[in-house]
């Protein structure tokens, strides 16, 4: 594959080291070359590389025409800042080739304190962005940015800044390394810096304000200010007029000396993608204490591989910087953490991969585009906040991406900004009527589910509003497929009628996830799909990284080293009336057991509500979560319970993958069935339910500890079942 990459020349900073680095690493995997609209010291450090560059004029009256006829014979077209990206524009006029841009940064603040640059070359960028054809995202903040303004998910990509690790030179002493920056040095010194240039987009200000505060209270503290720009005299007197002990040491024509030196890496930008100075400072062992802001969040799980404050806040960054000065082995120990992470996980290497996938699957896309109907549609009860539902999506997308990684996918969504951030996939409103004929008109297949869509228990309309969805798929020529469901119950006539009607007549196959469902349907008299037993697809999801799942813990003050029994509650009809039976059990399981509670919200909506009724109740230690973020991290966080207690059936199945002791309080017979099938009787009706009779099913919890082994043979079989999902995807995909 041959790539034309486009750029400026007159790159600084991350963008510059992005760009080289991953063209040097490149040569092994794809021919590329580089054309530069300026010459000068980026040019000159391209050649250096080995990195085929020529230099051509930047107006497009001159240059078009040539660069047009050298990218005839590539591949694909790169670009990379504004330059780039008007000239990628242009060029996608004449030739039918994809055009691919890198945004390095956030193109609304490249141009801030320059508004005459703003209104010229940061306009042209802008209009010149809307029309190429793919994005990357350098970070996954930066992605979502581009999402949120409304760019295309399923064609923005993620990519992250690497680091080579394979150099970093010899390391000279302390002393020796403060001396050749002028920095006065005695043992016991404790360094933190940053590296930046002098930009508002950098907040270095923010850095002063906490270096004052700090000047009383470590008195061997050194903050050492690397770098040079325009705020250079305003940044100085700022310094000098709050007395903050700030030591400037000028630009830094290279850093890994300066890293060496620091003990504390600080970032206090407003803004950033991904950047190299937390990479670099890591590379080095540095603890970090960063803005909560851009990529930042990505590298840097708080609490445990550093801190993270708000941007702008001086107080809550010079608190974490006392917090690693007063501690020289946490200092160590976060140092050591995030170098692990990323070398592990932000390698040069690891980037070049990532953009060389990127590559392939941009050049695999663009030739299905002119299929007519390709794909799927993917309707059920997504985009409301629930991790059970989200755990079902992310599993179906998972299945067929391994299937077909390249097929296109598109979402009903009760909120499809928010599947389009958490999934690249095209999303829409599910009431949409007109968004959901034209992707069916696109489609080959119509997916419904999974969970359970078909029952009328909790509403009539989202019965009838499913199976119209089946019935105007199967009328616009999809093949319909219900896939990984639950049904049931039906309650009238009428709506038993309706559905087997429907769904006799219009869907070619259904898998279900418990044996009650084909009960049901047999008792529904549905007799024409083609009926498989399988299981609920959220079983082949892992839970998320150990350092993501202590970081959620640590922000909302549960201690790692404590012992855990999680509850997931819901509203429902009569639970109110039970809330003190449970406030019972969660005493009663602290002092019998030394479990303390915390109330794991599954859809955040109703379960922090009824999670914070019930812990009023309580007289002893408990935690409310109010935060749990993704499918995977809520499994992470049950992960760490010893035991749970729910109504929610996707809180039974996440336990369940973890092997833990469960109760269940069933609302609804998906639920005893599931814990039939893992060979468990502990269900506590909650007509049934009272303190007693809570802790009598707790008590015998507790006694099953010694029985994971068998819990996790059994949710094997299921995975092994689960299986059938996946072989009905790949039979409507390969047909």
């Amino acid at each position: 594959m041959k790539i034309l990459h486009l750029i400026g020349g007159g790159d600084v900073g991350g963008a510059k080291t992005h760009v080289i680095g991953l063209l040097a690493g490149l040569k092994g995997h794809v021919e590329t070359t580089l054309i530069s609209f300026r010459e000068g010291e980026f040019t000159e450090e391209v050649r250096t590389a080995g990195i085929d560059v020529r230099v051509m004029s930047g107006n497009p009256f001159r240059s078009l025409k040539p660069i047009a006829a050298l990218a005839g014979g590539y591949d694909l077209i790169h670009c990379h800042g504004s330059r780039g990206n008007l000239f990628g524009m242009l060029l996608k006029k004449r030739l039918k080739k994809p055009v691919i841009t890198t945004v390095h940064s956030d193109y609304r603040l490249d141009y801030m304190g320059r508004p005459l640059a703003a209104v010229t070359y940061g306009l042209i960028n802008r209009f010149a962005l809307r029309r190429l054809d793919y994005f990357i995202g350098v970070s996954d903040v930066m992605a979502q940015k581009l999402i949120r303004r409304g760019f295309p998910s399923e064609r923005t990509y993620t990519i992250y800044n690497g680091l080579d690790f394979s150099v970093t030179g010899q390391a000279p002493g302390k002393a020796a390394l403060a001396a050749q920056f002028g920095i006065p040095y005695e043992e016991g010194d404790v360094f933190a810096g940053i590296a930046a240039r002098f930009d508002p987009v950098k907040d270095l200000p923010t850095l002063i304000r906490a270096a004052a505060r700090l000047r009383e209270s470590c008195p061997r503290l050194r903050i050492l200010i690397g770098g040079d720009g325009k705020q250079r005299d305003k940044l100085r007197q700022l310094a000098e007029t709050l007395k903050a002990p700030v030591h400037f040491v000028g630009w830094l024509p290279g850093t890994d000396d300066f890293f060496r030196l620091l003990d504390i890496n600080l970032l206090t930008s407003r803004f950033e993608t991904f950047s190299y100075v937390l990479t670099e400072g890591a590379r080095m062992g540095c603890a970090t204490v960063a803005s909560e802001v851009g990529g930042a969040p990505i590298l840097i799980d708080h609490g445990v591989n550093g801190f993270l404050f708000p941007y702008g806040g001086d107080a809550q960054l010079s608190e974490h910087i006392k917090t690693l000065y007063d501690d020289p082995a946490l200092r160590e120990a976060m140092g050591r953490k995030l170098h692990e992470k990323v070398r592990t996980h932000y390698s040069i290497e690891t980037t070049i991969q990532t953009q060389a996938d990127i590559y392939q699957s941009v050049y695999r896309r663009h030739a299905r585009i002119k299929k007519k109907r390709d794909g799927l549609t993917i309707c059920g009860a997504y985009g409301m906040d629930n991790a059970g539902d989200d755990a079902i999506l992310e599993a179906i997308l998972l299945e067929i991406r391994q299937e077909d990684p390249d097929v296109p996918v598109r979402v009903l969504s009760r909120s499809p900004l928010e599947t389009r951030l958490a999934y690249r996939e095209r999303s829409f409103y599910s009431f949409n009527l007109v968004s959901f004929a034209r992707a069916l008109r696109k489609s080959r297949v119509y997916l419904s589910g999974g969970g359970n869509l078909i029952q009328d228990a909790t509403s009539r309309r989202s019965l009838w509003f499913y199976l119209f969805t089946i019935w105007l798929a199967r009328k616009m020529g999809c093949r319909v497929i219900m896939y990984g469901c639950g049904i049931g119950p039906v309650l009238t006539p009428f709506n038993r009628r309706l559905t087997a009607k429907v769904l006799t007549k219009h869907v070619e196959t259904i898998t279900l996830r418990e044996e009650a469902s084909r009960a049901e349907l047999e008792r529904l008299g549905v007799k024409g799909p083609k009926i498989l037993l399988s299981a609920d697809p959220a079983l082949i999801l892992r839970p998320e990284d150990d350092e993501k799942v202590d970081s959620v813990l640590l922000k909302q003050g549960v201690p790692l080293d404590g012992q855990y029994v999680g509850f997931a509650l819901r509203d429902w009809p009569g639970l109110d009336e039970k809330l003190p039976a449970i406030a019972e059990a969660v005493e009663y399981t602290y002092h019998t057991y030394g479990l303390t509670t915390v109330f794991v919200p599954v859809e955040r909506r109703q379960d922090i509500r009824m999670g914070e009724k019930t812990a009023a109740l309580v007289n002893c230690p408990c935690h409310v979560l109010r935060e749990t973020g993704s499918a995977r991290l809520t499994i992470g966080l049950l992960s760490r319970m010893q035991m749970v207690v729910a109504v929610r059936l996707h809180a039974l199945i996440f336990a369940a993958g973890q092997g833990l002791p469960m109760v269940a309080l069933p609302y609804n017979d998906k639920v005893t069935a599931f814990m039939e099938y893992m060979g468990l009787d502990l269900c506590l009706p909650l007509d049934k339910l009272t303190g007693p009779a809570l802790t009598g099913f707790i008590d015998r919890a507790a006694a099953s500890q010694g029985d994971r082994a068998i819990r996790l043979e059994a949710v094997a079989a299921l995975r092994d079942r689960e299986r059938v999902n996946r072989e009905v995807l790949a039979d409507v995909l390969n047909d």
